[in-house]
């Protein structure tokens, strides 16, 4: 019985109560020149630094799609109004195939903020530290998360993953791929 109680604190949703738990935007940084890293059996062009901290939505594991190597969670994150808990409460969030998914039965605040408040990012972790912290984040944790936006390109030309590098998007090509080389979760500020 303890031992099962044990993996649903550590496994379970996070509250953290009402308020605004995220406030700051994204902060993205194009760089001069795109810098091209060889990962594994990938190239990862760094495209602009990005910082984010943010409440996580969702998190979602994949094993089995193309990019699970590389990039084997999916965070929906948001920030803004979409880190208080009153908002989300009225916002039912899901994921699946790589997409982040909201439904609502009525806008607790626009839709367009919704939109560009929250956004599914592809976590490339940089190493195994990462990988670890990765591995701990829960939905409602508020994570400080930095690293690099990056496309990516397999070594054999067969397959290419681009990232978004604006908030501003929604739909196919809209998500983040970010290569993680910072993460954390962080205590909100009461």
């Amino acid at each position: 019985m303890t031992a099962g109680w044990a993996v649903y604190q550590r496994t379970g949703q996070v509250q953290l109560g009402p308020g605004v738990m995220a406030p700051a935007e994204p902060q993205q940084q194009m760089l001069q020149t795109p810098i091209t890293q060889q990962v594994d059996a990938y190239q990862l062009t760094e495209l602009a630094s990005f910082k984010i901290t943010a409440k996580v939505l969702a998190k979602k594991n994949y094993s089995f799609d193309r990019g699970a190597q590389l990039s084997p969670t999916d965070l929906a994150l948001g920030w803004g109004r979409m880190s208080d808990e009153n908002v989300l409460e009225q916002i039912k969030i899901s994921q699946s195939g790589r997409f982040y998914f909201w439904r609502v039965a009525a806008f607790p605040i626009p839709q367009r903020e919704i939109e560009t408040h929250s956004a599914n990012m592809h976590v490339i972790p940089e190493n195994i530290s990462v990988k670890h912290a990765l591995g701990k984040v829960r939905p409602g944790d508020i994570i400080e998360m930095s690293g690099s936006l990056v496309n990516v390109l397999s070594t054999d030309n067969q397959w290419r993953w681009r990232s978004s590098l604006t908030r501003e998007d929604t739909g196919g090509g809209a998500c983040e791929l970010i290569w993680v080389k910072s993460l954390r979760i962080v205590t909100p500020k009461t």
